[in-house]
């Protein structure tokens, strides 16, 4: 007998159907060991050295993989092929006593042809893989064990601090500072709507761009009105006309950070609601008609590779359902980022005869739309670019010239697989514009002065942030989910739609981070502590260097921290006048966050009571006015503004997770009671219901639903089965 193990139960399903009868596949639920959880576990004295325990309720899982490696003739450690799943493979030798009695074996996806290859070539675990998640860990177990007590104390009580994420809490915080001290500045534009004397009826747009060959700017509306009196009874005629070919190019195979963004920008899915289905996909799922099979590749990568099979198959496939004018002469080679690892391919489908539509009915919805999204951008950043036919066109009305361009497409190329997003498309400055001759004389339809203003910039959205982390090196991409969900949890932001905002506390442990701990909220130090563990991981480098270089600094910030004051919000004037005293009201700020308190009377009152109503997108159906958002006692809901006359409500439904019964939305509800459970929004199609919010993962032990469970020193998901019972921590899965 010969033993697999694996991390979880759906992808020994999955490697099982692989693999003969003289093999025996189990899972280890994930990592079986680490630091422990109610002491730091590190001998920094002792070089940093850790101590590592074996989880409470992985004993079981232990002995018992313990007694089937006995017993096995060979042991094969087959988990993910990335630090994580290195040092879970190293943890699980050392806990199991395999000594040097192991293989390690990995494939980049899990069908028949890359298990059996993996299989006939094994090697060992690899200690420069493991070091650099050892020395990460230990890091991360630094700055969050003695930091975070240290916000608790000088600020307030269940906060918490991170080597990443208050790195990532500043870019949204200095983002929201920029937002807020922006002063707009007026400026103007001017456009001329023209059309040929004769021959054609199109008017097309012309923007003013110059003057003597100089770029104009128009201030205010004085500079505008004489620039139109001089524009005024003048011939407008075609100075030059630029005809060219130009190209679109196929976007390259996903990346983990680019599926995030992208799954976030056309699908509308938070980034670990992306991880969690793209996670699905890739160990396996049970499909009628198909049995347990994976559908793609593995998901945490930064290389845009792919492999010479995939490609050849890629274009094999556009010639047989696009025709052969849509595969390029040569196969499309995309160069991955300056820090990409490249260990791993792009994510792409394993079978490109398995499309989407085949498996509309077989998939959840979800898992459908994030498999679709995967399969046609892979088949598109192999096919042929988008031509278009551009034209731009310089007109002269005397000193002043007027530009117009057009964009008509000849040949859609990838684009008929894998349409742009929105915003892209948005961009496009199209103009439709009839034949024209340098020389020629146009007529002026009309000429349209506009007063504009500077905006200043966007706030981030999930798929901007992610972009902007994986550009600063802030985190790995495997990472941005993580960091996003933590700051969610900790409340340090918030969501205004799609926008980032950060919540006053999160602004204040930025303030605070700012004054004492300034490397760990700064992005320069932050990137390059990633390339220094990136170094343990490809050159070699001594972990404990790294280790070495920034617990001393840090330390004495801590004591400083410690020694200094506690940090005191000082009051803010407000407009509310004291209903009991008349006094002026103040801004003070509680646990809970800011309130109304009255200083002559000490009156307090909640912020809620005062907050401005925000005007919703939705019609209210009784009498057509356009809905404001509130907030109750039941959380958010929409109200019409005509209230006594008109009554009409409607509730806020807030997606929390993905139904585990299914796949489908869980929401927020209330009970009669008014206490909160959450049950999916197919109701009554699908009547899943839960006290807890569900988790991500499928129980260990009997494959039921699990349950996020907050307890005082750490989350875990519990099975939601009582006879099951099984327990597994939430953090390290």
């Amino acid at each position: 007998m010969k033993l697999v193990i694996v991390e979880s139960p759906a992808k020994a399903k999955t490697i099982e159907k692989y693999l003969g009868r003289d093999y025996i596949v189990d899972a280890s639920g994930g990592h079986v060991r680490d630091l422990p959880e109610k002491a730091i576990g590190i001998d920094v004295k002792n070089n940093f050295k850790p101590e590592y325990v074996i989880y409470p309720k992985k004993q079981d899982v232990v002995r018992r993989l313990a007694g089937l490696s006995k017993k096995a003739e060979k042991v094969y450690l087959a988990t993910d092929p990335d630090r994580e799943g290195e040092a879970i493979s190293w943890h699980l030798m050392n806990a199991l006593g395999l000594d040097d009695n192991y293989s390690r074996i990995m494939f980049n996806e899990i069908s028949k042809r890359a298990v059996n290859e993996a299989i006939e070539k094994p090697g060992k675990i690899n200690m420069n893989l493991v070091n650099a998640q050892q020395a990460r860990r230990i890091l991360d177990r630094l700055v969050g064990y003695e930091l975070s007590p240290v916000l608790c104390k000088k600020i307030q009580g269940k906060l918490s601090a991170g080597r990443v994420q208050s790195a990532a809490l500043k870019l949204i915080v200095d983002r929201d500072r920029e937002i807020k001290s922006f002063v707009k500045e007026e400026y103007w534009s001017v456009t001329a709507f023209l059309k040929k004397l004769t021959g054609s009826d199109i008017v097309f747009k012309a923007v003013l761009e110059s003057k003597c060959g100089k770029k104009i700017k128009l201030e205010n509306k004085e500079k505008t009105d004489a620039v139109l009196k001089e524009l005024e009874g003048k011939d407008y005629a075609v100075e030059s006309v630029k005809k060219s070919v130009t190209y679109g190019n196929p976007p390259p195979p996903f990346t983990t950070s680019t599926l995030q963004q992208e799954s976030s920008t056309k699908l509308g899915m938070a980034s670990n609601v992306t991880m969690q289905i793209a996670q699905q996909l890739y160990e396996g799922l049970d499909l009628t008609g198909l049995g347990h099979i994976a559908l793609v590749t593995y998901i945490r990568t930064d290389s845009t590779r792919v492999s010479a099979e995939a490609t050849a198959k890629a274009r094999e496939t556009l010639a047989e359902k696009y025709g052969e004018k849509y595969v390029p002469q040569k196969p499309n080679i995309y160069k991955s980022r300056k820090n990409s690892q490249d260990a791993h391919e792009a994510i792409r489908p394993i079978n490109l005869e398995l499309t989407p539509e085949s498996l509309k009915d077989k998939l959840q919805r979800n898992q459908y739309r994030l498999y679709k999204l995967i399969y046609e951008r892979f088949l598109a950043s192999q096919a042929a670019k988008a031509v278009y036919d551009s034209v731009n066109v310089t007109i002269k009305n005397g000193d002043y010239a007027f530009k117009s361009t057009g964009k008509t497409m000849t040949f859609d190329g990838y684009t008929r697989i894998y349409a742009a997003a929105p915003k892209e498309e948005a961009g496009e400055d199209n103009e439709k514009i009839p034949p024209l001759a340098d020389g020629e004389k146009l007529e002026l339809s009309k000429l349209s002065p506009e007063q504009k203003f500077t905006k200043p910039p966007a706030k981030y959205t999930e798929a901007s942030l992610i972009k902007l982390l994986e550009d600063k090196g802030i985190g790995r991409p495997s990472t941005f989910a993580t960091i996003l969900s933590t700051l969610y949890k900790r409340e340090y932001i918030k969501k205004d739609g799609k926008s980032l905002e950060p919540t006053e506390l999160g602004e204040l442990v930025t303030v605070y981070l700012e004054k004492y701990f300034n490397d760990i909220v700064d992005a320069k130090f932050t990137a390059r502590m990633e390339e220094g563990l990136d170094k343990i991981e490809e050159e070699g480098a001594d972990w404990h260097k790294i280790l070495n270089d920034f617990y001393p600094p840090f330390r004495g910030k801590i004591k400083e921290a410690l020694s200094g004051a506690k940090m005191d919000v000082a009051d803010e004037p407000s407009d509310v006048r004291c209903e009991k005293c008349g006094a002026m009201m103040v801004f003070k700020r509680g646990p809970y966050g800011k309130y109304l308190s009255c200083p002559e009377c000490k009156t307090n009152k909640s912020l809620k009571s005062r907050g401005e109503e925000k005007v919703s997108d939705v019609r209210c159906e009784k009498c057509g006015a356009m809905m404001v958002e509130k907030s109750g006692k039941y959380g958010k809901y929409l109200a019409c503004p005509n209230y006594p006359s008109c009554k009409n409500i409607k509730s806020v439904q807030e997606v929390v997770a993905v139904c585990p019964k299914c796949g489908g939305d869980v929401v927020k509800r209330f009970s009669k009671t008014g206490r909160i459970f959450y049950g999916c929004a197919k109701y009554p199609e699908c009547d899943f219901v839960s006290w807890d919010v569900p988790a991500p993962i499928k129980c260990e032990k009997c494959g039921g639903a699990m349950v996020i469970k907050e307890g005082k020193t750490k989350t875990v998901y519990k099975c939601m089965d009582k006879n099951c019972g099984f327990t597994a921590d939430a953090e390290k899965k």
